[in-house]
This record gives C-alpha cells, sequence and structure tokens, in this order.
C-alpha cells in the first residue's frame, strides 16, 4: 500500500493572537513542525500545541527559524554560522523540553520559511543547521524540500532525512517554490490542491506553474496552517488520498 505523511506548520499564535487552528489541523495531519519562537510561538500556547498533539498521536517536529518575530521568519538573513548553528541547538533544545512535559518527544527537525528556502542551495549554512542538529541528537530525522541539495548534504553528514512536497504552494520547473512575492504562489482551491497531491502520491508527479511536468520523490505533504482555508484544504487531501488507497502516517513513531 502507499503511504504518505501529511505535515503542517504549528504553535505560531502568540499570547492573545491565534494563528490558524491547531486543534483542528491535528486531528487531520500525522506530523506538526511546531514553532520554537523565533518566528513565532510562545511557551504556553507551544505547549498547549504539543499536549494537544501527543494525545492524538502525532508526530512532533522543531520548525527552527532564523530570529525573525517581525517578518514571521520570512525574511532572509546573513547570519554567521556559529550564531545559526546556536540558535538551532537552542530552539530544538527548548521544544525538546516543553514536549517532554507534554508527554511526547522531537523526532525532526524541519526549517521554517526563509531559512527553510535559504540552506535549501547554501550549503554553508544549511552546514550551520545540520551542526546544530548533530550537537543536540544526531538521530534526529531532517525534513527538507523534494530534490533539493540539502537532503544529500545531510545524508553525507550521517542524519536521516524526509523529503516534502508543498500542497498549496506553486513551483518553479526547476522544483522550487515560486516566491510568495509573486501572483499565484500560494493556491487555495481544495479540490484542485488534493487533486495535485494524490497524483503526486502515485505517481511522484507534479505541474509547475508554468505546466511543466516535474518529478518529485516526496515522503511528506506540507499545508501551511496560517493559509486561509487551511483547515479545508487538509481535510480535502486526507479524504482524496484515503479514497485514492493511499494511507496517511507519520515518517517516525510519535511517542
Amino acid at each position: 500500500m502507499t503511504t504518505i505523511d501529511l505535515n503542517s506548520d504549528l504553535g505560531e499564535g502568540y499570547g492573545a493572537w491565534t494563528m490558524g487552528d491547531d486543534a483542528a489541523m491535528l486531528e487531520i495531519v500525522s506530523s506538526a513542525n511546531i514553532a520554537c519562537g523565533f518566528h513565532a510561538g510562545d511557551p504556553s500556547g507551544i505547549l498547549a500545541c504539543l499536549r494537544q498533539a501527543a494525545a492524538r498521536g502525532v508526530a512532533v517536529g522543531a520548525h527552527v527559524s532564523y530570529p525573525d518575530r517581525g517578518g514571521f521568519g520570512r525574511r532572509d538573513m546573513d547570519v554567521a554560522p556559529a550564531d545559526l548553528t546556536a540558535d538551532t541547538i537552542y530552539q530544538i533544545g527548548a521544544l525538546q523540553g516543553l514536549a517532554r512535559a507534554a508527554g511526547t518527544r522531537v523526532s525532526y527537525v524541519k526549517p521554517h520559511g526563509a531559512l527553510y528556502n535559504r540552506i535549501a542551495h547554501d550549503a554553508r549554512q544549511g552546514a550551520a543547521v545540520l551542526a546544530g542538529i548533530k550537537a543536540v541528537d544526531p538521530g534526529l530525522i531532517l525534513m527538507g524540500l523534494a530534490g533539493a541539495p540539502i537532503l544529500a548534504q545531510a545524508q553525507a553528514e550521517g542524519l536521516r532525512v524526509v523529503a516534502e512536497a508543498f500542497a498549496d504552494r506553486a513551483y518553479r520547473p526547476d522544483g522550487q517554490l515560486v516566491s510568495r512575492r509573486e501572483p499565484g504562489a500560494v493556491l487555495h482551491d481544495p479540490e484542485l490542491i488534493a487533486a495535485r497531491m494524490v497524483r503526486l502520491a502515485r505517481s511522484g508527479e507534479i505541474e509547475a506553474a508554468d505546466g511543466t511536468l516535474l518529478r518529485l520523490k516526496a515522503d511528506s505533504i506540507c499545508v501551511h496552517g496560517d493559509s486561509p482555508g487551511a483547515v479545508a484544504i487538509s481535510g480535502c487531501i486526507r479524504q482524496r488520498l484515503l479514497a485514492a488507497g493511499v494511507a496517511i502516517q507519520p515518517f517516525v513513531r510519535a511517542e
């Protein structure tokens, strides 16, 4: 049977400000990328999200970021490697402590936003993030963009990797994501998105923005928790995948 993981970025609220519907998303996804405080999230909200993930058997990953609350982690930064390594260690460690208190554990790391896009091809910053992961726990899995050099770089460092595709984002012909600054970068039609993900899961194919057919080997599908209609999109993807005979399960056991 074909299987795939379904993940989302959660725990991104702050104080009285709510971002997305974590409880509803955790009923749909199999893995949750939890904010670590650098781009979003506060300790109380992160802990609550972790407790909900633990109760539902959803796997947990550290969603590490540049220190960029004002830009929601989506502004590129030229951070010195030593600082980026320390930032990575700090964020993973903070989430590990909260996860332990919530009765679960951090099993993987997924960089967020601009950091995710930067290290996909920037070996220097990528090495700094990988060094931080290995310093905390070399058993942690790196989640990265399917087809990006960072996955091979991580494997060369002895880390396990999970290749990810994005359900609600448009792709360029070279396999990169269309910039959010460009029209059509974010997709909104649940049925269209679900059909694309069923095709990806079953045949490894996805259509780029210009109609080019890309081949992607993806182990996980992401729907951004802050996207408008994220719950409806994720629910539709889940329903269509199951109807097509694709089982949804985390790539690592949740504990």
